[in-house]
């Protein structure tokens, strides 16, 4: 399979893969907060500094991934680099991306089932949240500001809000309800001639990618369930997280309540504690928040074997979740241009991406909730679901973190990687030496 990017004459061409290499690295060992912020950074980082990708094709590579199953900022991250550098370039970038996480992830894990109880870590997260509260924040702003450019944009983002928020609404529904409207809204008049700009894009060569990444991505699972058989638990492992890398659409927010439900209920391979601790550490850890699949590996593989069996059921965990977005970006990249040069696909992807500016808006209201106070209710009625925090639960030390890092970040203009040292800092001082 050849490694040559069919559409490299759209980006610079006097990169090297050196330098390229250092900047992903950078992008991955920053990339905390979730994928609102690790968007954020990238955009910072490839558009903005190093002027790699332009301001609309960004945006369009965004709203391209958000129709992907999977996690959007790992493929977005892929997509970059697969621009500059083809089949190695994506590699790098989408390894990158994951791996610095990843590390931390498994190490943390060991800690938590070996020793439990890790009261310096927490002191350190507890800042951490509050950094990334912010972060979150100043995300959500530099998107809204890209994406929503016409009235429509900003009742899409609204509604989209509101149908999640108050209403409870699945996230594919919304997505697909946005990009109705958008190919409805847009016309096909003065279309440009699209198949110039499939650059030698075959459907031999697309099945030729399907072929090969899949098989890449499934050939282990296989060799799982004719080892192992299908009752082992690395097997049922394998299955669980391969199914849940087909429905993940939206990012890892809109399948974590699901996977929760299933780990905790159906299989019972954690308990709801358990699962709450996961994805503490997986949101204040770089990389993809849906790392938090690896600690569901590791645990409940270590219940059942030990730490060995922990390592290989956070193995399993972390190729069956990311293994396919390199299958998705590698077969459907190629098709990126060819899409947008279409009035009525461009005017769906933009609309999607309008929503989901009130999916994350949506996001942030409800990590803000559950950051600044430590006791939040719902209350039903109606067919809307409302979160009610107990004011009297209200945490003056995320209080106080949240308003020094807000000053770094937006009023000194920070970089991220010392307002977060600063947040874990403050943490560290409030949890230990003022007892707060």
């Amino acid at each position: 399979m050849s490694t040559k990017n069919p559409i490299s004459s759209t980006v610079p061409s006097d990169i090297r893969f050196a330098e390229a290499v250092r900047v992903f690295a950078r992008i991955g060992l920053l990339s905390f907060g979730g994928p609102t912020a690790q968007i954020a950074v990238m955009h910072h980082i490839l558009v903005e500094e190093k002027k790699w990708l332009d301001e609309n094709l960004f945006v369009h590579a965004l709203s391209f991934c958000m129709l992907l199953p999977g996690p959007e900022a790992m493929q977005l991250v892929t997509y970059a680099g697969w621009r500059l550098f083809g089949l190695r370039g994506g590699l790098m970038a989408g390894l990158l991306f994951v791996l610095p996480g990843a590390v931390v992830m498994l190490a943390l894990s060991m800690i938590y089932a070996l020793y439990g109880q890790i009261a310096w870590v927490d002191a350190l997260f507890f800042g951490i949240k509050a950094a990334v509260l912010v972060i979150v924040i100043e995300a959500l702003l530099r998107v809204a500001k890209r994406a929503l450019q016409q009235v429509w944009h900003w009742w899409l983002a609204g509604l989209s809000f509101l149908g999640i928020f108050v209403f409870t609404l699945p996230f594919p529904l919304i997505i697909a309800g946005a990009a109705f409207f958008g190919f409805w809204i847009k016309t096909s008049a003065d279309q440009p001639a699209a198949e110039k700009m499939m650059h030698g894009v075959s459907i031999t060569a697309t099945l030729g990618r399907m072929a090969v990444w899949g098989s890449v991505w499934l050939g282990p699972l296989w060799l799982l369930l004719w080892q192992m058989g299908d009752a082992h638990l690395l097997s049922k492992l394998g299955v669980f997280f391969s199914k849940l890398a087909l429905v993940t659409f939206g990012g890892a927010y809109a399948v974590l309540a699901y996977m929760a439900q299933d780990v905790v209920q159906l299989h019972g391979w954690l308990e709801a504690g358990q699962m709450m601790t996961g994805l503490g550490l997986a949101e204040t850890t770089p990389g993809p928040l849906i790392l938090v699949t690896e600690f569901v590996g590791f645990l409940a593989a270590f219940k059942q074997g030990g730490l060995a069996m922990g390592v290989m059921g956070a193995a399993v965990a972390l190729w069956m979740t990311f293994a396919p977005c390199f299958l998705w970006i590698f077969v459907g990249g190629p098709y990126l241009e060819w899409i947008i040069a279409r009035p009525r696909l461009k005017g769906a992807l933009s609309a999607i991406t309008a929503a989901v500016v009130g999916v994350i808006f949506n996001l942030s209201l409800w990590f803000a909730l559950h950051v600044f106070f430590t006791q939040v209710d719902v209350v039903k009625a109606y067919g809307m679901s409302l979160f009610v925090p107990d004011f009297a639960s209200l945490d003056f030390g995320v209080v106080i973190i949240a308003l020094v890092s807000a000053a770094l970040l937006l009023g000194r203009h920070w970089s991220m990687g010392w307002v977060l040292a600063v947040a874990a800092g403050l943490g560290l001082v409030l949890r230990f030496g003022l007892n707060v």
